[in-house]
């Protein structure tokens, strides 16, 4: 029988990648800057190695992993703990693509 779960409410703590590298290292220093130089991180994760884009997500999980999120599943998922909503703007850099022009 198929059966309707909710998520239990927890609370993480994240960062947007705005493209400063340094940043996002400081908050998820398993994080390693590609080396293409692109503005992107690579986040290993429980199930493997992911790309971090400009306007993703980096969240630190309930047990300390992290992993990147796209910014229309996080908000989706996630509301700030102060009450405002993020921003569901697209990225100044990139409008939205993940490739900064």
């Amino acid at each position: 029988m198929i059966k309707q779960y909710r998520k239990k409410p927890v609370v993480i703590e994240a960062i947007q990648f705005t493209g400063n590298n340094e940043e996002c290292i400081a908050f998820c220093p398993t994080a390693i800057n590609p080396v293409d130089n692109k503005p992107s991180l690579i986040i290993p994760t429980l199930e493997g190695n992911h790309i971090c884009s400009v306007g993703d997500y980096i969240i630190m999980g309930v047990k300390g992993e992290f992993y990147p999120c796209k910014p229309d599943i996080f908000t989706a998922t996630y509301e700030p703990m102060d009450g405002e909503k993020p921003s569901e703007e697209p990225c100044p850099r990139c409008s939205g693509s993940g490739e900064v022009k």
